[in-house]
């Protein structure tokens, strides 16, 4: 049975999610290193947009996407911050801030991967 595509997008949004946690956690932990540059990731549906998706015909009576892999997410300078003098640009407020967002996101995807499995189990009993 091949991959629902809605769990290939909850997965790699999740996996979005973690390297936008990894970097916040970067960023509050070099919160007095002198130099340091804030750093985040564009936001996934930005990533999302720039996917290029076509279609394949595996039946004549199915259309399914291709299992397209997203591109790791690249790190950006974070616009969050102006540079203190000691050139740090970390702002931990708005790394908290930041990091609610994926909370408050992961706490969605894994909602919506749980009722889709719900949906999936009940349309097979």
């Amino acid at each position: 049975m091949s991959e629902v595509y809605l769990f290939q997008l909850a997965t790699q949004r999740t996996g979005y999610l973690s390297a936008r946690q990894t970097l916040i956690a970067q960023n509050v932990a070099n919160a007095n290193t002198p130099g340091f540059r804030a750093l985040d990731l564009k936001p996934f549906s930005a990533t999302l947009a720039e996917t290029q998706m076509s279609m394949s015909v595996t039946n004549p009576a199915h259309l399914t996407p291709t299992a397209q892999e997203l591109d790791p997410p690249k790190a950006q300078n974070s616009s969050a911050g102006a540079a203190t003098v000691s050139g740090n640009s970390v702002d931990v407020e708005s790394e908290m801030v930041h990091l609610g967002e994926v909370n408050r996101d992961f706490t969605e995807a894994t909602n919506i991967k749980k009722i889709f499995h719900q949906m999936m189990m009940q349309a097979l009993k």
